[in-house]
């Protein structure tokens, strides 16, 4: 079950979460209040694609860097790895 959401420099949203209750949960809103951004960030929390406009360039520049941080780690760790073996 899905507990909660969180969506951060998507379209319109800065950053909000959401936290779902048990049963039914039920959006609603005026026209434009970003209830379709919501169920696109769903979208794309279950390995959906985005469209290029939907991404603010922070939020791009962030996960390149992160990945770039995490891709370091993971080499980091399998050299280690590979070190501890030769020994």
């Amino acid at each position: 079950m899905l507990e909660s959401l969180h969506v951060k420099n998507l379209a319109l949203i800065d950053e909000t979460e959401i936290v779902f209750g048990k049963g039914l949960n039920i959006l609603s809103g005026e026209t434009g209040a970003g209830k379709s951004i919501l169920l696109g960030a769903l979208h794309l929390a279950l390995g959906g694609r985005v469209a290029k406009e939907m991404l603010r360039d922070l939020s791009i520049q962030y996960n390149r860097a992160r990945q770039a941080a995490i891709t370091q780690e993971i080499t980091e760790v399998i050299a280690g790895a590979k070190a501890q073996k030769r020994e």
